[in-house]
């Protein structure tokens, strides 16, 4: 079955960095586009980043240009995040998500992986 299994997090001090991972199996990863999304407590999940099957074009969170960066290695079935500057604001947990290249919902979520930011 398709899994995503998101890693990296964990507690970091404002303005520090972490890189998330998120590994894909049980599909053919090159035929989807991945996303980054996170969830605060008591607010709704928000989109974070997207790069679309090829690596070629990434879209950010107008709020994370610049502090963020989305990446892909298809040989390997792995999307990354990279965050820098993090702030408190960034306390989450971030879900990586996969969209088919023919569109529609989402059709696979990892589980999350905690992101702790202390001031």
């Amino acid at each position: 079955q398709v899994q995503l299994v998101e890693s990296g997090g964990g507690l970091v001090q404002a303005g520090g960095s972490l890189r998330l991972t998120c590994a894909a199996s049980g599909l053919t990863f090159s035929n989807y586009h991945m996303s980054w999304l996170r969830q605060a407590p008591g607010k709704e999940r928000e989109f974070v980043a997207r790069i679309t099957w090829r690596g070629g074009t990434t879209y950010y969170a107008d709020s994370l240009k610049g502090r963020f960066t989305i990446s892909r290695d298809n040989a390997k079935n792995t999307v990354y995040l990279q965050m820098n500057s993090l702030k408190p604001e960034d306390t989450a947990i971030y879900y990586c998500a996969a969209r088919s290249v023919l569109g529609g919902k989402y059709d696979f979520w990892g589980q999350g992986t905690q992101v702790t930011v202390s001031s």
